[in-house]
């Protein structure tokens, strides 16, 4: 291990076989961050979920909620009514999670602009190679 990079974890991201790559994976889904911080300000029922996640399919939100529930960032609570209900809200360690992700989204919101711009710069000066 690189001890400049390596974390006193004991896992080293930077190697190719750290168990912490699966990790990275998850977190790398739009859906997974944003469903966690749909889950931010409390329980939530899969239609509300749907509705606050613009452009989600419903095989995806239940894919997606599935991976955060074996992963325990997510707990799923049935209630034996009928119709049945079902809630979805963050664990501890998903609340760790989404203090995170909070402020990555904050800070895109602020910056969309600036990488708006730079965006349309890069492709007016390599005309069109960029991928928009």
């Amino acid at each position: 291990m690189d001890s400049e990079d390596s974390c006193s974890f004991g896992y080293d991201a930077f190697r190719q076989t750290c168990p912490s790559h699966t990790v990275l994976e998850m977190l790398a889904s739009k859906w997974v961050y944003l469903v966690v911080c749909a889950l931010c300000k409390g329980r939530r029922r899969n239609g509300e979920l749907a509705r606050k996640l613009e452009g989600i399919t419903p095989k995806m939100l239940t894919q997606t909620l599935r991976v955060l529930e074996r992963d325990g960032l997510v707990r799923r609570e049935v209630y034996p009514v009928i119709p049945p209900r079902v809630e979805y809200e963050l664990t501890e360690l998903g609340q760790n999670l989404a203090g995170l992700l909070t402020q990555i989204r904050s800070w895109a919101e602020q910056h969309a602009p600036d990488i708006k711009d730079a965006r349309a710069r890069a492709i007016a000066a390599n005309e069109g190679d960029w991928a928009a």
